[in-house]
């Protein structure tokens, strides 16, 4: 690995580690309470976004999962074909936009709002198209991203997934959920061994 290699690879671990500061700092925390509390009250929960925010709403409604919230992905383009029949009055929807203009994610929003469910967005556009459809806006700003170019999804990719796992933290608290529902959710590898055979 060249010398440029070795010092860009360094960086990456501050840079990211700065940028998750930054989103802590910028936090709307009365917003991110409302958000806790739809997604402690909402009967299901879904999640949809593009690209890296794509993958991230995966994570996202997989931890939703391990904590007995019910909650899937919705592929933005399977969201108008149909897919959005899961959504129904009281449940809670995540959309994901850095810019809050992403084309496929608007007709969702307008969707689930019809159907009287409660529509969360992350964006770093406060005015945007997707955060007018939201009825809960949180807050995320990324101002560099790990690569040379500035224009990978690396940076913003961690920092939704801090809020994800905040939003998680938050909910285990609100919810009472204990870890003996995480044991019997999660029999499986060695995180299912751990927390159903202690001590062997």
């Amino acid at each position: 690995m060249n010398s440029e290699a070795y010092r860009r690879a360094l960086d990456a671990f501050e840079t990211e580690a700065r940028e998750v500061l930054c989103a802590r700092e910028i936090m709307d925390m009365d917003a991110f309470a409302r958000a806790v509390e739809a997604l402690k009250n909402a009967p299901r929960i879904a999640a949809s976004g593009c690209g890296h925010s794509g993958i991230a709403c995966r994570h996202f409604a997989h931890l939703m999962c391990c904590i007995d919230r019910p909650a899937r992905f919705i592929s933005p383009a399977e969201a108008v074909h149909g897919a959005s029949g899961f959504v129904q009055a009281g449940d809670a929807v995540m959309l994901v936009s850095r810019g809050g203009k992403t084309a496929e994610l608007l007709p969702i929003a307008r969707i689930c709002r019809e159907k009287g469910a409660v529509v969360i967005s992350l964006t770093e556009a406060l005015d945007s198209p997707l955060a007018r459809l939201s009825h809960i806006v949180l807050p995320m700003k990324v101002t560099r991203e790990t690569d040379r170019y500035n224009s990978q999804g690396t940076s913003s990719f961690t920092v939704t997934n801090v809020i994800f796992d905040a939003l998680q933290a938050a909910l285990i608290e609100e919810t009472g959920f204990r870890n003996e529902s995480f044991a019997l959710n999660h029999p499986g590898g060695a995180v299912g061994e751990r927390l159903n055979h202690p001590g062997t």
